[in-house]
């Protein structure tokens, strides 16, 4: 039976005190037996949480009584048994290294696509406007192998600090075409997408990843599985995992 659940959120807000906040962070995760990691950086907070249902709702939403974490999103997924080793809160210089200190998600974000809409469009081959739609993977390669979306670009990057130079390369490939960006849950596309445009790419986002696109849509167009950064390895399209934890 599955009953831990395992959340995934981010979001680009600004934290000041962010030195302060990581011990109030992990001391209440501690207390209601929650493990996995919280990243905090200026730019905004990064988490994956898994434990008992109820009490891992509530932590989400005492976070969300902080005015600057009322944006916050979860994608959920479950186990059966817990998929983290620890409960760690660290401090870091971006939520998701770029090393673009211009590329600022905080300040406006790119347009995004809906997952459903992702669907139709390709399901009729074109977008609304009758553009070709490419869908580019932002990932590192060895993420991409677990699956991907028919036919998406995979620019072999092995780390995320490596994508605009490969976007700036392959700026030319990209021209006239309605460009997908899309990722594990979203974050690294907030930054891919922003990069792509600022490159004169016409780029959306998926919203919520794939791990979102699973969630409201399912396997259509995608192959495979999709790479998560815990002991279940990876997910299926009815977000179940790989690996025994999912008996």
């Amino acid at each position: 039976m599955e009953s831990v659940l395992n959340i995934s959120a981010y979001l680009f807000t600004p934290i000041a005190d962010r030195e302060q906040l990581r011990p109030v962070l992990r001391e209440r995760a501690n207390a209601v037996g929650l493990k996995g990691t919280i990243l905090l950086a200026e730019e905004g907070i990064n988490m994956f949480l898994a434990g008992d249902a109820e009490a891992l709702r509530r932590y989400v939403d005492q976070l969300r009584e902080d005015p600057r974490f009322t944006g916050l999103t979860t994608k959920e997924s479950w186990s059966a048994q817990q998929p983290f080793r620890k409960m760690l809160v660290k401090l870091k210089r971006e939520i998701i290294r770029m090393d673009h200190p211009t590329i600022r998600p905080i300040e406006e974000r790119a347009p995004a696509v809906a997952p459903r809409t992702l669907k139709r469009w390709l399901d009729q081959g074109h977008d609304d406007d009758g553009r070709e739609v490419v869908m580019l993977d932002t990932r590192n390669a060895f993420e991409v192998d677990y699956g991907t979306f028919e036919g998406a670009l995979d620019w072999r990057i092995a780390r995320f600090t490596q994508f605009p130079d490969s976007a700036s390369a392959h700026r030319e490939a990209l021209a006239d075409k309605t460009v997908v960006s899309f990722c594990t849950g979203g974050i690294r596309c907030e930054k891919a997408t922003i990069y792509l445009r600022e490159e004169g790419v016409d780029a959306l986002q998926l919203e919520g990843g794939i791990l979102g696109y699973f969630e409201h849509v399912g396997a259509d167009h995608y192959d495979g599985e999709c790479f998560v950064f815990d002991e279940r390895e990876a997910l299926a399209p009815d977000l179940t995992p790989r690996t025994g934890l999912a008996s």
